[in-house]
């Protein structure tokens, strides 16, 4: 979510991952801590950025940047709220009455 709006709330954050506020606050602050995202202050809002270029932690996975799994599944969600069209047209093409 950060990514797709880097000036989202705690609060809309933590709702939409079914957390608590504080909880969510926490998270993001050791993702701050431990270098992932960066934080500004703009008037009153909180504008968080992935910081680029910083890669997963374990070994296994340590030369693959975390934004690109981030952007993935970014790619996916948006794919998931598209409405499906099996036949990728129009819908009188599926209508038997039309």
């Amino acid at each position: 979510m950060i990514l797709r709006d880097p000036e989202v709330r705690l609060r809309d954050l933590a709702g939409s991952c079914g957390l608590t506020e504080r909880a969510t606050g926490a998270i993001v602050r050791d993702l701050e801590n431990a270098g992932y995202l960066t934080r500004v202050r703009h008037g009153r809002r909180n504008h968080y950025q992935v910081t680029p270029g910083t890669l997963f932690r374990h070994p296994a996975e340590g030369h693959h940047e975390i934004a690109n799994l981030l952007h993935l599944l970014v790619d996916l969600e948006s794919r998931a709220e598209a409405p499906f069209s099996p036949t990728g047209g129009d819908h009188r093409e599926r209508d038997p009455h039309s």
